[in-house]
């Protein structure tokens, strides 16, 4: 698996937006479900061209949801927060959220 196949989007939401600003030097990703903490650790390592010190990977569950009278069930996904080492700088799309 290439690292394009396994970074699939970051997540800009209101908790990893208060971890940059705390100084924690997190950054929010979905990646593939079969990704483990390294492959994470070097898809980012070379799509961005930071240095990581620390992954956590966990599970996210789908939400039920109802359209009328049928029910459904978003599909599960894999968070990671990654941080990165002191010095290094978050990537572009990050900056001004």
């Amino acid at each position: 698996m290439n690292a394009n196949q396994i970074i699939r989007r970051p997540l800009v939401t209101e908790k990893s937006t208060l971890l940059r600003e705390s100084g924690a030097n997190v950054i929010a990703f979905e990646v593939a479900p079969n990704a483990n903490k390294i492959q994470v650790k070097h898809a980012v390592e070379e799509l961005f061209k930071v240095k990581v010190e620390e992954v956590r990977v966990f599970n996210v569950r789908g939400k039920m949801k109802r359209m009328g009278k049928w029910e459904g069930k978003r599909r599960d996904w894999r968070k990671a927060y990654v941080r990165l080492k002191k010095g290094e700088k978050a990537p572009d799309f990050v900056e001004g959220v």
